[in-house]
């Protein structure tokens, strides 16, 4: 059996996080490592799924559930205008294999995409 993540590990309050949003199936909390001026991760309570991919094809419902929690603290924390990023494997920069999303907002940080 695998070590669980460390997304399982706040929740289960073994690492100390403030929670500062939470539906029956997932939560968010604040990046420890900010790139942006609001930077919010959003969590599914289950450890599942490792990526996106895996969640969209698994869980739709839960995928949406997850969306709708980015709106909901980009909505109170970042005046509702947010960027939603979910990175899929190593070489996109994913470190932890417990699907999550970044929720960054606040103004866009310097060379960054627009669109």
């Amino acid at each position: 059996m695998s070590e669980p993540s460390i997304f399982t590990r706040i929740l289960q309050g073994e690492i100390p996080a403030e929670i500062i949003a939470e539906t029956e199936n997932a939560f968010a909390i604040r990046d420890i490592h900010p790139q942006a001026p609001v930077h919010l991760l959003v969590i599914p309570k289950s450890e599942q799924y490792r990526n996106v991919v895996e969640l969209a094809a698994g869980d739709p419902d839960l995928l949406a559930e997850l969306v709708g929690l980015a709106n909901s603290v980009a909505a109170e924390h970042a005046d509702g205008d947010f960027r939603l990023i979910f990175n899929t494997g190593p070489g996109a920069g994913q470190t932890v294999f417990h699907v999550h999303a970044h929720v960054l907002g606040g103004g866009l940080p310097e060379g960054s995409l627009g669109g």
